[in-house]
């Protein structure tokens, strides 16, 4: 892709300029479930960067051990994280056992739903899913057909961070298999939203019925310069 390409695109920032439309306590949804769909370039300049601290990141997990959202832990980013699976980053206990963390854990499936309620503008609803648990605990509780159910508040952010194949210049997306996972409802439930991408091709290019995000819920589109495809994961370029 061309430089004449990306400059077509209105939407078109760097990832600095992106990261700095974030603030100081912000609630950041980020996509990507392990290090799969994982918006790296926008993750390790926010890491490089010290004006935008003590952040919430909702997402399903904080990567690993140095990889994705566990950068942000090592820079000291990081007030609390919402997710569901936190212990594939060791990091990640450790700063909770340190009380360096505050971490609040939601069933994947719950999150889902939270984040897809959030974007669709339902300020919650009822589920069986760890009713009778530790995870139920303080919330509201109805019964319905005879079956207990807890009330769940729906999840929004200030920022989403998320990770798509290809946008086009006016900004629709479309994404590569499974790293398309929470990616979608995330765009539907920030504030801003900021979307990494490994290509820009021009309108008209994408299959409509491949594009999956509408170009009206995207803000900003950061390319993906840092990072290449090597044997189906993402790697660091030499520099």
């Amino acid at each position: 892709m061309g430089m004449k390409q990306q400059l077509r695109c209105e939407k078109l920032k760097t990832a600095q300029e992106a990261v700095e439309m974030i603030r100081e306590g912000d609630v950041l949804l980020v996509g990507g479930f392990g290090l799969c769909g994982t918006p790296f370039t926008l993750i390790d300049t926010i890491s490089e960067s010290n004006h935008a601290k003590n952040l919430t990141i909702i997402s399903n997990n904080l990567g690993e051990a140095g990889k994705g959202l566990g950068k942000l832990l090592i820079s000291k980013h990081i007030k609390k994280a919402t997710g569901s699976y936190f212990t594939s980053n060791r990091d990640a206990v450790k700063a909770w056992k340190a009380g360096e963390l505050e971490i609040e854990l939601i069933p994947q499936g719950t999150l889902a739903e939270a984040i897809r309620a959030g974007g669709a503008g339902i300020a919650g609803f009822y589920t069986k899913t760890a009713v009778g648990t530790k995870l139920a605990e303080d919330k509201e509780e109805r019964i319905f057909d005879g079956e207990r159910y807890i009330f769940i508040r729906s999840l929004k952010g200030n920022v989403a961070l998320i990770k798509a194949a290809k946008a086009d210049t006016l900004g629709n997306l479309v994404y590569s298999r499974t790293a398309r996972n929470f990616n979608p409802i995330m765009a539907t439930a920030a504030d801003l939203v900021i979307a990494e991408v490994d290509v820009i091709v021009e309108v008209g290019s994408l299959d409509p019925e491949h594009i999956v995000t509408p170009h009206s819920y995207v803000d900003v589109v950061v390319m993906n310069d840092r990072y290449e495809k090597v044997g189906g994961e993402y790697v660091e370029r030499k520099k």
